[in-house]
């Protein structure tokens, strides 16, 4: 390889590099012009802390002999048990309608015909709900942990370590439900029918099965089990399906990894 040859292949990176930015830029205004979508991904992320610490402080102001204050780690436990399951169901939504979106529109044939890759368009999908979810998530958070913290008065609040290990845990969460979503509904191609298996089956069925003694070493492959396992001590109190922390970082990532694969394949492999 000469001068000519690295400097000839430097310039095509940049234009891959920017072509894949445009790609992700254009899934993300799309999904921005979807104003039932994101007006509903508000309600169940912001919108219940927002309430939740209001109405809190005024039972506390009203009557602060019963009511105790607003925050305190007890009910930033109970807001996290909320907010975890509320952003999980967000990011399914998200990650149904991006997944299916261009076939929904009916843009997908145009797309593909346009000589994108269609690998990189399902990968442009990723970055663009995430940007999406990860300020509604994370405000919903803050505002969780600004209320818990100093609304506590006489009560505990929080720690800092705390907070930051259930930062991360409400992420990953709401990550991987996002990544499960994007790749099965890639894969179905139907919008309301992935919604609708997938909330059964994060909602109900997992809840069920990790329960579920019977199944013994098999409900450790849960998705479930596993957030059981990385989720902060204070917020569980305690896991239904003992595990290393190894195994639950595996089962995790392959909940992550093996949807996104058998959407991107899907996508791959679909007729235009």
């Amino acid at each position: 390889m000469n001068t000519t040859t690295v400097t000839a292949e430097l310039p095509r990176a940049g234009r891959r590099r920017w072509s894949f930015l445009r790609l992700a830029s254009a899934e993300f205004l799309k999904l921005r012009k979807r104003r039932g979508l994101v007006v509903s991904a508000v309600v169940l992320t912001v919108a219940p802390m927002v309430v939740a610490y209001v109405v809190l402080a005024l039972l506390h102001a009203n009557n602060p002999a019963k009511y105790g204050p607003p925050g305190s780690v007890e009910n930033f436990s109970g807001s996290m048990e909320v907010l975890t399951q509320l952003s999980a169901v967000a990011a399914i939504l998200v990650g149904a309608t991006l997944g299916t979106g261009d076939l929904g529109a009916g843009v997908f044939r145009e797309l593909v015909s346009t000589g994108r890759s269609r690998l990189a368009l399902f990968a442009a999908r990723v970055p663009a709900g995430l940007a999406l979810l990860g300020p509604l998530v994370g405000g919903a958070f803050a505002i969780t942990a600004v209320a818990a913290t100093l609304l506590a008065g006489s009560s505990k609040a929080p720690s800092a370590s705390l907070l930051v290990h259930s930062a991360g845990w409400l992420g990953l969460v709401a990550a991987a439900s996002f990544a499960l979503a994007l790749g099965v509904a890639s894969l179905l191609g139907s919008r309301g029918t992935s919604i609708g298996i997938l909330l059964g089956w994060q909602l109900v069925a997992m809840p069920l099965l990790v329960q579920f003694g019977a199944l013994g070493s098999l409900r450790e492959t849960l998705a479930e089990a596993a957030t059981q396992r990385i989720a902060p001590s204070a917020l569980v109190g305690g896991v239904a399906v003992p595990m290393s922390l190894e195994t639950a970082v595996v089962v995790l990532f392959a909940w992550i990894a093996v949807p996104l694969a058998a959407g991107a394949w899907r996508t791959c492999t679909r007729d235009a």
